[in-house]
């Protein structure tokens, strides 16, 4: 029985895909004048070579040939506008942010797997959404957040040393930062311990979020199916029909779906009810009460009608913070340990700048950001290995896109604006813009933190990047720009801070390939494989005098 409605699920759904891609291909476009690369094949375009584990070399060839905007094509010969020119970023993230909506299978993917979060809306809803949410992720909040981030990352430390009483040796780095980012989450963000980082292996849900990039990345063209099927919830018929989906990346994505959906609620009827018992409860909460989720609870309390959110939405507002800070946070942190690993004066002289500060004991908002050194080795790691490499729009209505400057299209004509269709797909490509070298220069692909340390050229200043970070479009811009990222670049700067001091990091000799995915994670040896990241690692020994 469900077999034969997953079955006719599927017909209904590929006959509405079948004929509304053979609309698109039957059709001339704007679009069409517009150079961009080869199609590899008529049944998926070039959207295998932009979403795949290892697609960096067409990316790149992307960045290096085309002026900043290229047509794609997608399944069925659906056509795509790639775009990181900043003039056209700006309309389409800033101005016309309204028209470039997310696409439909990102909203209903995270539906299915986060609730009704802030990852899951438009419009109205998600801007009510983000408006309580605001508050908490200010810099004002950060500031009273900085003791919690200490006191994790010095777990972090003595759990590391008891294993380093023989010497150096190799440690998962993509582990321990997985749980060290996951713990500073559950204390800051939601008033829980979720690992005191004192057991040999995590607990299930920190296992279950930890596969989350490697679901994501292997179920890549799965979930683009998505807006084409009935909506199905993850909980009763929904959850069944998905669970017996034959596809490897699916089935993880409905365990990690029902793991975190499980924690979240327990954890939320936890804080309701010491809310309801007073302040002298919530004090007595992990974070004092000053977490994310308590004082977004208190607010939702002292809401008007209209703008309250549900129960649903609020405990989907924790998986969707837990899940975007965890992998995008460890993992750029993994990516600024192999780039000092790979460039020991600079890790030497970086934690030589940690110490004569005192930050291994403990700064404030204000002095961890006035560390020159540590801002620019997180700048340039967050500007070259951007965690995220794109995001894709869709254009609810017809919309005229402008061009900072002119290019040739291929019929010889000069094009100063492009017409672009409704319901066309519009990727962003946010690394790509990081590492144009029209704007960054011919060392763009080379990691240089020195470049932050003097006036940035003229070429960035002037581009007017509408990234919410340092010219940069890592967290993106506009209305759905990360709404955490203060909080990731402090929670990189803590730990940092006290890691560097310790130890020290070295390659192991094991090739580590980073895979693309929604969010770029490491593995060792091969593409796809689980998220893994050794090195070797010892006791730092000052040198006398």
């Amino acid at each position: 029985m469900l077999a034969s409605l997953l079955q006719a699920i599927v017909i209904s759904g590929a006959t509405w895909i079948l004929w509304k891609f053979f609309c698109q291909w039957i059709r001339k476009s704007p679009l069409d004048n517009i150079p961009g690369p080869p199609s590899k094949s008529f049944l998926y375009g070039n959207l295998r070579q932009l979403v795949a584990l290892d697609s960096w070399s067409f990316h790149q060839h992307i960045v290096e040939n085309y002026p900043g905007i290229a047509t794609l094509r997608g399944p069925l010969g659906a056509r795509l506008l790639y775009v990181f020119e900043p003039r056209a970023l700006h309309q389409i993230l800033v101005k016309d942010q309204y028209i470039y909506e997310e696409g439909r299978y990102f909203i209903k993917g995270n539906e299915l797997v986060f609730g009704k979060g802030l990852l899951a809306t438009m419009g109205d809803h998600h801007r009510k959404q983000r408006k309580m949410l605001n508050p908490v992720f200010s810099p004002r909040h950060m500031r009273h957040m900085i003791p919690i981030f200490y006191d994790v990352s010095r777990l972090l430390i003595q759990a590391m040393e008891t294993r380093l009483c023989d010497g150096p040796t190799e440690m998962d780095m993509s582990a321990w930062l997985g749980r060290t980012s996951l713990e500073i989450m559950g204390q800051a963000g939601l008033g829980y311990s979720f690992d005191p980082l004192v057991r040999d292996k995590p607990d299930e849900y920190a296992v279950a979020l930890k596969t989350f990039s490697f679901a994501i990345g292997k179920s890549a063209i799965p979930r683009r199916f998505l807006p084409y099927l009935p909506t199905v919830r993850i909980a009763g018929i929904g959850h069944r029909l998905l669970s017996i989906f034959p596809h490897e990346g699916v089935k993880a994505l409905v365990n990690i779906a029902d793991v975190m959906w499980s924690r979240s609620t327990a954890i939320y009827s936890e804080k309701k009810k010491a809310l309801e018992r007073g302040d002298a409860a919530v004090a007595q909460q992990i974070g004092d009460g000053k977490d994310i989720m308590s004082i977004l609870l208190k607010a939702n309390m002292e809401a008007s009608g209209e703008d309250k959110l549900t129960e649903e939405e609020l405990i989907a507002q924790m998986s969707t913070v837990i899940l975007a800070a965890l992998d995008t946070t460890s993992n750029a942190l993994g990516l600024i340990l192999m780039q000092l690993a790979e460039h020991p004066d600079i890790q030497q002289k970086l934690r030589e700048e940690i110490i004569q500060a005192g930050a291994d004991k403990g700064l404030d908002f204000d002095a961890l950001k006035a560390l020159p050194l540590l801002e620019a080795v997180c700048r340039e790691t967050l500007r070259i290995n951007a965690p995220a490499t794109q995001v894709f729009r869709e254009v609810r209505k017809d919309v005229v896109l402008p061009l900072a400057e002119s290019i040739m299209g291929l019929d010889g004509t000069m094009i100063h604006e492009i017409f672009v269709p409704k319901n066309t797909t519009v990727v962003v490509g946010l690394l790509n813009c990081n590492r144009n070298k029209a704007i960054w220069g011919e060392d763009a692909y080379e990691w240089k933190p020195e470049r932050w340390l003097s006036p940035l050229p003229s070429t960035v200043t002037e581009a007017r990047i509408p990234g919410v970070y340092s010219n940069l479009m890592t967290f993106l811009g506009g209305a759905r720009a990360c709404i955490g990222f203060k909080f990731a670049e402090l929670e990189m700067k803590v730990i940092l801070s006290v890691l560097l001091p310790k130890f020290t990091f070295e390659k192991t000799g094991e090739a580590i390939v980073w895979n693309m995915g929604v969010v770029r994670y490491p593995s060792v040896g091969k593409v796809g494989g689980r998220a893994a990241l050794p090195m070797k690692v010892g006791l730092y020994k000052p040198t006398a005098g």
